[in-house]
């Protein structure tokens, strides 16, 4: 392997619009990118390769194949990696500070992550998705009861409250919480992002929306403990008890990465996929005539359209990327959603086909980081857009209103017109 240059990497945790976009391969204060990001991926691809250096020496990757040899690299990790700010939480009683699970390397991550997907099997799943279904027909029939004219925010009447009302089931989670919850998913979503895009006032406001899910998991904690029921942190915290060596701190932090992800990314999810899918009718009337492929179309509506649009890693050790040396400590951008388009690992990338014979994708990350609820939110997903296409429903005129984030592609409104069930 050629010597990696040595680089100076760029200060990413001050704000500074014009070192992140030197340092980034796109402008992450462009609105036209964040309405619709994949044409400036195909420009850059074209004119840079599937991966390269940008300006300020951030390895950027754009190829499927060279994003999944990164994720499931050992040599690429989280590392200290100030691409991504503040990535330790810091108890405020004990001043005890650690990493959400998100953000570990082996061997914590491998503890932890292995504690946690012992609760996401297929029974549990299983035991989920009826509720999940009569959730969804529920929430959409009351939708529609309450708005005359049919016209209603999906996001507030769907996309959010049926994640909250299953992961609620699974973690016996107390109606209280949700209106809570609901008010910092946007801004918790920030975590991921990169400190030299975000001001001062929005890292403050990501930090007080962190806390409110620390706040919650440290109490919720408490309760199980006191009081054990049939429920995962129950599980959770009786497999400490039982010597997994989880700590409070440690259940709360886990607690604090899963109720974030569970209320605002699912949902972030589902509203992405409603959009797409509504934005093409004869793709929705093949999915009527079809229902059961279902699971396959929420597939390619990830791949087509990734929540996850960008993550970072840190080298851990020196080792390469396509050829391209890369030194211990260097920071790499792996680009999920153009990798997801990527025209050399799916023709005609730009085109949603819920009939594609691969249903593959990084939507869910890849390697040991992929997610462990990913289950979960696949399920929830079809079971929302199978109870809505049963109706009568088309995107509203004025169209959706998106969230700026770098990492996250998030709709915080998505204006629908709702009819009635249709008929046989």
């Amino acid at each position: 392997m050629t010597e990696a240059p040595t680089v100076k990497l760029p200060d990413v945790t001050t704000y500074n619009p014009e070192v992140a976009r030197q340092t980034l391969p796109f402008d992450p204060f462009d609105p036209d990118f964040h309405a619709d990001p994949y044409p400036h991926y195909n420009e850059i691809r074209e004119q840079s390769g599937s991966a390269f250096r940008t300006a300020e020496g951030v390895v950027a990757v754009f190829g499927y194949e060279e994003a999944s040899s990164v994720m499931k690299d050992p040599r690429f990790g989280w590392g200290v990696n100030p691409m991504v700010a503040d990535q330790f939480v810091e108890n405020p009683t004990s001043g005890e500070s650690g990493r959400i699970l998100m953000f570990m390397d082996p061997p914590d991550h491998t503890r932890i992550r292995g504690l946690v997907s012992k609760a996401f099997t297929p029974k549990m799943i299983a035991q989920l998705r009826p509720k999940a279904a009569r959730y969804a027909e529920e929430l959409l029939a009351k939708a529609l009861a309450d708005s005359p004219d049919g016209r209603v925010d999906l996001q507030d009447v769907l996309s959010r409250p049926l994640p909250a009302l299953v992961l609620s089931d699974m973690m016996d989670i107390p109606s209280r919480y949700h209106p809570l919850f609901f008010a910092n998913t946007m801004e918790s979503g920030r975590g991921l992002d990169p400190g030299f895009t975000l001001t001062d006032e929005q890292k403050a406001g990501r930090n007080a929306a962190r806390d409110v899910f620390i706040d919650a998991g440290v109490e919720l904690v408490a309760a199980r403990r006191a009081n054990p029921g049939d429920d995962l942190i129950s599980e959770l915290v009786k497999a400490e008890q039982e010597g997994d060596r989880l700590t409070e701190w440690e259940l709360a932090m886990l607690l604090m990465n899963l109720l974030a992800a569970g209320f605002g990314a699912t949902a972030a999810m589902i509203g992405n996929e409603v959009y797409n899918l509504l934005s093409h009718p004869e793709q929705v009337d093949w999915l009527r005539s079809h229902p059961d492929q279902m699971p396959a179309a929420v597939e390619e509506l990830l791949r087509y359209d990734s929540t996850l649009a960008m993550v970072t890693r840190t080298a851990l050790e020196d080792a390469d990327v396509a050829g391209i040396p890369v030194s211990k400590g260097e920071y790499v951008v792996v680009m999920m959603g153009a990798a997801n388009r990527d025209p050399a690992s799916f023709p005609d990338g730009d085109k949603l086909d819920i009939t594609r014979p691969s249903t593959r994708n990084l939507g869910f990350g890849h390697g040991i980081h992929f997610c462990v609820a990913a289950p979960v939110a696949r399920m929830i997903a079809q079971e929302a857009l199978g109870a809505l296409i049963k109706h009568d429903v088309r995107l509203a005129e004025e169209g959706p209103e998106r969230w700026p984030g770098t990492s996250l592609r998030v709709i915080g409104k998505l204006p629908v017109v709702l009819g009635p069930v249709l008929g046989p």
